[in-house]
């Protein structure tokens, strides 16, 4: 479709743009990414090895090489080496971080996204009721509160003061990583309360979104004629008013990955959560540039694809896209 591939041809552009901004702003901060390394060594590093170790973070040349040099590597997604962990890949660091941030946010994710999408239903549909009454306050005050008080309270309540949760870490350092029951379990309980910190924060605003739109679409005609040809309410909620008022919650979806990537941040710090929150926080404290810029274009790459991944989905649900 005529709509789809242009909004393709936009996130590519888009991806670019973010690329040749990711290279050129560390560039025009003092130092560069191998100044750490060199120091290091103090002074015992002849001319060939500091053109060496320079040469490994894409420095040598003019800036217009550099910056060839830099996109191929992308595109073979070769990060670079992280300065943290030398000689350690920042693709292989990345992909750590994130495979354990994706368990937290895909989980909150999916939860804050169908439970505060069907409360919002339920609350529009019996607007005024003690359903809506009751936790629509609730659900108000929720979402005022920020991922770190939340995060910080639960780790106060529940792992130190009664300590039914740990106080840290994926998974139990005497279990070995497998695709097992016992691993799988062992992970989802030490995410527990990172995922409920995350959760309690976003459902709420997927109710009220939700909420809202529900109601402002009530009154329309569409809904008006679907209930004087005696469809059942069920049909009627669901197949007229939930499916159009989804539309905008889709979006809203996509536009929040970005936040909850950066609300993970704090929620990895406070739990010791090895995902890129964490990874992230010791590489700004230690200028670890490779790392940075990876976990940027890594942050803008999947915002863009949920993006387009929204578009799809409106694509699907709304036939007017489709002509």
């Amino acid at each position: 479709m005529i709509f789809l591939a242009r909004r393709i041809a936009f996130y590519i552009g888009a991806f670019f743009l973010a690329v040749t901004f990711n290279f050129f702003i560390p560039r025009l901060m003092p130092g560069d990414p191998s100044a750490r390394i060199i120091a290091s060594f103090q002074g015992r590093l002849n001319e060939s090895q500091v053109e060496a170790i320079r040469k490994s973070y894409g420095l040598t040349g003019s800036l217009w090489e550099q910056y060839i040099t830099y996109v191929g590597s992308i595109l073979r997604l070769d990060f670079g080496i992280s300065t943290v962990q030398f000689p350690e890949p920042t693709a292989s660091l990345l992909f750590y971080g994130a495979t354990w941030t994706l368990v937290l946010v895909g989980l909150a994710i999916f939860f804050a996204f169908i439970i505060g999408s069907f409360m919002g239903i339920h609350a529009a549909w019996h607007r005024g009721g003690f359903f809506d009454s009751f936790f629509t306050p609730i659900n108000v005050m929720l979402n005022a509160f920020t991922p770190a008080i939340v995060a910080l309270l639960l780790f106060y309540a529940f792992s130190l003061q009664l300590q039914w949760f740990p106080l840290g870490r994926a998974h139990s350092t005497s279990i070995s990583p497998a695709l097992s029951f016992e691993f799988i379990g062992n992970v989802l309980y030490h995410a527990t309360l990172p995922v409920l910190s995350i959760f309690l924060v976003s459902f709420g605003g997927w109710h009220l979104g939700m909420r809202n739109v529900m109601i402002n679409l009530l009154n329309e005609d569409f809904v008006i004629l679907a209930k004087a040809k005696g469809l059942s309410d069920r049909r009627v909620r669901y197949r007229y008013v939930a499916r159009n008022a989804i539309l905008p919650q889709i979006t809203a979806l996509a536009l929040s990955i970005g936040f909850l990537l950066g609300g993970a941040l704090v929620t990895e710090q406070v739990f010791n959560y090895p995902g890129l929150g964490k990874f992230t926080f010791t590489a700004i404290g230690s200028r670890d540039y490779s790392f940075i810029q990876g976990q940027l274009l890594l942050l803008t790459a999947s915002v863009l694809v949920a993006n387009l991944l929204s578009d799809i989905a409106n694509v699907i649900l709304d036939p007017r896209l489709r002509t």
